[in-house]
């Protein structure tokens, strides 16, 4: 049961129309927390008695503190240009995830919130090298060696947050304590930027092979982990907990390093479909990429194409990186839950998803004609390199 003056406590979550910024809400607002999500976007679902919406931009610094009145902790998740054609938009990305988070960290200390937790990333320190068990005394990667705009952006951002842990709140005694979370890629029943595209892929019959080492291991956090883990750096930033997260990072994860397509398999079987026996070189794949980002950046004016493939993405699930958990269990007192993929595969057959009848040669015929020409394409221009 909530002690009342659990009840008192107000915070808001920035990318509260989001899924995973909802999720925090609500999980928040079961332990008698009031709740405020702010976003461009409204949340889909209906709020709880105890959760109130304000629709609202990070960039807008008048906006961010009109709502952060009375407020104790910001989780600040809003970003934008995590994946597909949305990491091409560079303008965006930037104001959004650069300006945004200054934003937010000004409206903190011009309105006396004493505590941040910022949603930051794995890739501030990845950009394709292999990492084995890493920790958090790595380096950021340098700004000029990212592969793309969103981890740049995001390790900027993270600086900053950090950079302002300890910073003097105006108008009262007191400072801001800041800390940062570095998530592995989100799944759950209900995610919305990563699974669905996939199952798209396996509804088009775009997922003909996989890629890279096979022995190639990444992580994944499922989203209750990647709560427990927000709602206990948040409480690691008071004083009963001697503000023992202050102006640190944290890596977070399932703590299951895997080959990113065995993870998938589940998924892919789960909706009927059945997995690629066919694997290709990266090298090969990265080219691939690359080419359907030029054909992004030829058509986007005038038709929504949606790159199949990123570079970054392609580093990403094919490259070796996984980091400890140690810091996060001995300071925060993380553990992460056990979790499978069944649950999302029920989420999407509820939802109509999954193979019901043999594929129709005639089906997405645009969408398959282009993908083997780039995949052409893409190989001779490899064959061409390996000369």
């Amino acid at each position: 049961m909530a002690h009342a003056s659990d009840i008192q406590e107000t915070v808001l979550v920035t990318g509260g129309g989001g899924y995973f910024g909802h999720r925090l809400g609500v999980a928040l607002n079961k332990k008698g927390v009031n709740v405020i999500l702010f976003d461009v976007r409204k949340p889909v679902l209906d709020l709880p008695v105890g959760m109130t919406f304000v629709e609202g931009d990070v960039r807008c610094l008048a906006e961010v503190e009109k709502v952060l009145a009375g407020v104790s902790c910001v989780f600040h998740s809003a970003s934008y240009g995590m994946s597909g054609k949305e990491q091409l938009n560079r303008s965006l990305i930037e104001d959004v995830n650069v300006k945004g988070t200054a934003n937010v960290i000004q409206a903190c200390i011009r309105r006396g919130v004493p505590r941040l937790v910022y949603t930051s990333t794995y890739n501030v320190v990845f950009g394709g090298q292999v990492i084995e068990n890493g920790d958090e005394s790595l380096p950021y990667l340098p700004l000029h060696l990212h592969p793309d705009h969103y981890s740049r952006t995001k390790a900027l951002a993270e600086m900053k947050v950090l950079e302002a842990n300890n910073m003097m709140l105006e108008g009262q005694d007191g400072v801001l304590r800041t800390c940062a979370l570095r998530p592995a890629g989100i799944y759950g029943p209900g995610e919305q930027r990563h699974l669905p595209r996939i199952v798209s892929y396996l509804e088009k019959g775009l997922f003909k092979f996989v890629y890279g080492d096979p022995s190639s291991l990444v992580e994944f956090v499922h989203v209750d982990n990647l709560i427990s883990a927000h709602i206990l750096a948040s409480e690691a930033l008071k004083e009963e907990k001697d503000y023992v997260a202050a102006g640190q990072p944290y890596f977070i994860s399932d703590s299951r390093p895997v080959n990113n397509f065995e993870f998938f398999r589940p998924l892919v079987e789960g909706l009927g479909y059945t997995f690629p026996t066919s694997r290709l070189p990266l090298s090969l794949v990265y080219f691939f990429a690359f080419l359907t980002e030029m054909v992004h950046s030829l058509v986007s004016r005038f038709y929504n194409f949606q790159p199949i493939l990123t570079r970054t993405e392609v580093y990403k699930t094919g490259v070796t990186h996984y980091f400890s958990m140690e810091k996060a269990k001995n300071e925060l007192g993380y553990q992460a839950q056990p979790y499978s993929l069944q649950e999302v595969v029920e989420w999407f057959k509820h939802f109509g998803h999954g193979r019901k009848k043999p594929d129709n040669i005639q089906k997405n015929v645009i969408w398959n004609i282009m993908f083997v020409v780039l995949l052409l394409v893409a190989l001779l221009a490899w064959l061409f390199q390996q000369l």
